[in-house]
């Protein structure tokens, strides 16, 4: 592409009232498809209160990564005053409690979903970038604090661009429609920078708010692919559910629907009652698993409610 093209998107994401404010939960489990509130955890482990730097009304989109002995976190902060998303750093040493670093990329659009994943030795990652039109490539100049854009790989907008390495190829997800949030499609490509090319079997989802927008990074363990995906039913954000694709070529793309499915689900907790839309889970030393996962608290009853 020779051109960004600005296209302001309506996504429920994207203006929630202050009452239903996200925030970062720990969760953990022998598998990431049976995840409970991890021991040791305080959820919500982040939360605006966290952020220092700019005046946040929430957090969300928790994306993991480990460097060492370290565990890094990215995830979007709403930024009030600039009224739109940025992206945020915290650390850990257990993955257990977080430390808020701040803002590590801002630009004059909205950003979210920081999927963040190290390849060929460096740390790359695809936020959402709805606004700028076209799905974006960043490169960690510095890692974990400095990033820089190097490509667009999508022309389009899209949210919750989703990427694995699979087969010796390149794959994508990404929901093209938030407002509606009931279209996925696939792309895929031979190296990282592209060429990227859409799958003759995509959209994969049309009209299925139950399962097409992307909730978190893409499971590969186990010889297979999970894929996460947000039930926005009945409202934006509500569940989490799980597909393990079944094929996955240059022809063809098939999926089902997971027994242990929805995966993340609200509870009785009071940060997360209301809905959990996201996930991202790391297999430990000991073959267990923990995840960084979001949600936020039941609605506020409006003042006429009372």
């Amino acid at each position: 592409m020779t051109e960004v093209r600005a296209q302001p998107m309506t996504d429920p994401a994207r203006t929630p009232p202050l009452s239903a404010q996200w925030a970062i939960g720990i969760y953990a489990g022998a598998t990431p498809l049976r995840l409970a509130p991890a021991r040791g955890a305080a959820n919500p482990v982040l939360s605006h209160l966290d952020v220092h730097d700019v005046p946040a009304a929430f957090v969300a989109d928790p994306f993991m990564i480990r460097d060492g002995g370290l565990w890094h976190m990215f995830f979007e902060v709403w930024n009030r005053e600039a009224n739109r998303g940025e992206l945020a750093h915290a650390v850990s040493h257990d993955a257990l409690r977080w430390d808020y670093r701040g803002i590590v990329l801002r630009e004059p659009f909205h950003l979210s979903y920081p999927h963040v994943f190290r390849w060929q030795g460096e740390y790359f990652m695809t936020p959402e970038t709805l606004d700028a039109g076209c799905i974006r490539l960043y490169r960690a100049r510095r890692f974990p604090a400095e990033w820089e854009h190097i490509a667009e790989l999508v022309d389009g907008a899209g949210a919750d661009p989703s990427p694995f390495h699979w087969a010796g190829r390149w794959w994508l997800f990404v929901c093209p429609f938030p407002s509606a949030n009931d279209i996925l499609r696939l792309y895929h490509a031979p190296r990282l920078a592209g060429p990227w090319r859409e799958h003759p079997a995509s959209p994969i989802v049309a009209g299925d708010e139950r399962r097409a927008r992307p909730a978190g990074r893409v499971g590969l363990w186990d010889g297979g692919i999970v894929r996460f995906a947000q039930d926005c039913y009945p409202h934006y954000g509500t569940r989490v559910r799980a597909f393990r694709v079944t094929e996955l070529s240059l022809a063809n793309y098939r999926e089902e629907e997971l027994p242990e499915s929805p995966v993340l689900s609200p509870g009785d907790s009071p940060w997360s009652g209301r809905g959990m839309h996201h996930l991202d889970a790391h297999r430990l030393a000991d073959g267990s698993w923990v995840a960084c996962v979001d949600g936020r608290p039941p609605r506020e009853p409006e003042a006429s409610e009372a």
